[in-house]
C-alpha cells in the first residue's frame, strides 16, 4: 500500500526553500522592494505566472530556468505584498526596514498561509492533489486578475474577499504546484 504524502511536511519544505531565498536576497539587496506598491507586486506575480503558462503551452523554455523558480517568486512576491498591505509602502531609504524585520514578517505571512491551507485542505480533502499543475497556474492567473480588479477599485469590494485573501490563496496554490512538480521528479 502506498504511503499517504505528508502535506504539512511537504509544505514546510517548500516554504523553507522560499524563506532561504528571501533571506539571502534581503542580505544582498536589503529591503529595496519596500518601494513597490502592491499593484507593482501584483504585476511581478502576473509576469511569473504568465511565463509559467507560456512554457506549459509551448512545452519548452528558451531561458533554461524551468518553472520552479517562477513559483518560488510567486510565493515570495505574494508574501511581500501582504507585508506591504500591513505596513504600507516605503517612499524613502529611511522608510526601508531592516532585513531581520522583513524576514520576521515574511515568516509570519507564510505561517498564516499554511494555517489557512491546513484548514481548507481538511475541508476539501486534498482535492488539489488531483488537479493538473496547468489548472493551478490558471487559478493563480485568475486570482491575479481579481486582485487587479480590486486594485482598480481602490481595494473596495461589495461581496468578495479582499486583496489579502487572494494573495494567501496564490501562495497556497503555488506551494501545491511546487509539491506536485517535486513528486513528478521522484
Amino acid at each position: 500500500m502506498k504511503k499517504q504524502p505528508d502535506t504539512s511536511a511537504q509544505y514546510d519544505a517548500v516554504i523553507a526553500k522560499c524563506t532561504d531565498i528571501f533571506t539571502r536576497k534581503a542580505v544582498d539587496y536589503g529591503t529595496a522592494w519596500r518601494i513597490l506598491r502592491t499593484s507593482s507586486l501584483t504585476d511581478q506575480i502576473y509576469i511569473k505566472a504568465q511565463r509559467i503558462r507560456s512554457i506549459e503551452e509551448k512545452g519548452e523554455a528558451k531561458i533554461n530556468e524551468g518553472v520552479e523558480p517562477e513559483y518560488i517568486g510567486i510565493i515570495n512576491y505574494s508574501a511581500m505584498a501582504l507585508i506591504q498591505l500591513e505596513v504600507g509602502v516605503a517612499n524613502t531609504m529611511e522608510e526601508l526596514m531592516p532585513a531581520e524585520q522583513a524576514v520576521e514578517l515574511f515568516t509570519k505571512y507564510l505561517h498564516n498561509a499554511k494555517a489557512l491551507m491546513m484548514n481548507k485542505n481538511h475541508d476539501y480533502g486534498e482535492a488539489w492533489r488531483k488537479m493538473r499543475t496547468s489548472s493551478i497556474t490558471d487559478i493563480i492567473l485568475m486570482k491575479l486578475l481579481r486582485i487587479k480588479q480590486i486594485e482598480d477599485h481602490n481595494g473596495k469590494t461589495i461581496i468578495s474577499e479582499g486583496l489579502d485573501a487572494n494573495y494567501y490563496d496564490i501562495i497556497n496554490y503555488a506551494v501545491f504546484a511546487l509539491i506536485q512538480l517535486d513528486e513528478q521528479k521522484q
